[in-house]
């Protein structure tokens, strides 16, 4: 059974189409990757999913039922962009007041902030104003009072903004501790270098609509281009396979295009009849930053395009 699944989700603000037919499902214990541009409808989205907002169209079933929100808010932790913390209330207290909103008796409440207080070594904040930390700081606190209850999904938006990166790698590392656990967290960032090396599943929205969703390894292969790395002790001159073209020569060694209907192993025949020494061989898959480059400008374009016609 799918953890969530959300279908033909749609919400529409006067004219705009914020969020426009958009389905994907996900697993326990999977880190889902939300990614679009500024204005693509994910915080509309997620705003959905926590209950926020009501969709104008299709539902979202949690843990196998139709959402209801004042029932299963307290299986969900979510960290907005936009934090939600009381700037003039002492840290200590407001955790352990969000905690028991959050359905914590008191006595679990302070065992498990003085838990995760002393894991970020935040012990000694507890009688700390939040005006007084810092924006990492104030980072770190809003993560443990997301995670606190141990909600089975997650949502963290943008969790790694102002984080310097032995902060990133601790809340990183809870991240994966959490989904082995068998949280399921969604998580939405700009930072495609972090989706590539966290996530298992993405999905990319553009403009309200969907664009591509799946397992990360799976859309970098739909997206390859047929490039591959041979590493050489020496370059051949005179280059002349029809099987495959040279993209660009680097210091040891070349960057190759298949051609359709080429095969790996008349590449690597081809060089070694040449004399050369192959050091290194491996498919080139295109990075998450390079396919959501393509995929938003080739949505934007197609969009230019049904206009003019």
């Amino acid at each position: 059974m799918n953890l969530l699944e959300v279908r033909h989700l749609k919400k529409y603000y006067a004219t705009q189409k914020a969020v426009d037919d958009i389905s994907f499902t996900i697993a326990p214990g999977a880190v889902f990757g939300l990614l679009g541009p500024n204005g693509a409808g994910k915080t509309t989205l997620l705003r959905m999913i926590t209950g926020i907002f009501y969709p104008d169209e299709g539902e979202i079933i949690f843990e196998g039922k139709p959402f209801k929100p004042e029932e299963d808010i307290l299986r969900i932790g979510y960290m907005p962009e936009e934090r939600g913390l009381y700037k003039k209330m002492k840290i200590g207290e407001q955790a352990m007041y969000l905690a028991q909103l959050k359905g914590l008796k008191k006595a679990d409440a302070s065992a498990k902030i003085k838990d995760w207080f002393t894991r970020f070594g935040m012990e000694s904040w507890w009688g700390k104003k939040v005006e007084d930390l810092s924006k990492g700081m104030q980072q770190k606190l809003q993560f443990v009072i997301t995670v606190l209850h141990e909600p089975s999904l997650i949502i963290l938006d943008e969790p790694f903004s102002g984080l310097d990166p032995v902060n990133s790698n601790l809340i990183k590392e809870e991240i994966y501790k959490l989904a082995k656990k068998g949280c399921t967290i969604i998580f939405s960032t700009h930072r495609m270098e972090q989706v590539e090396e966290i996530c298992d599943q993405i999905i990319l929205v553009n403009k309200g609509r969907k664009v591509l969703d799946g397992p990360v390894d799976e859309v970098k292969r739909q997206h390859k281009e047929n490039l591959f790395h041979i590493g050489l002790n020496q370059i051949p001159a005179g280059i002349d396979s029809r099987g495959f073209e040279v993209v660009r020569t680097e210091e040891k060694g070349l960057v190759i295009k298949m051609m359709e209907g080429a095969s790996t192993n008349e590449l690597l025949q081809y060089f070694i009849s040449r004399d050369a020494y192959i050091t290194e061989f491996h498919e080139i898959l295109p990075s998450l930053n390079e396919i959501f480059i393509k995929q938003v400008e080739g949505t934007a374009m197609s969009r230019q395009f049904q206009k003019v016609q």
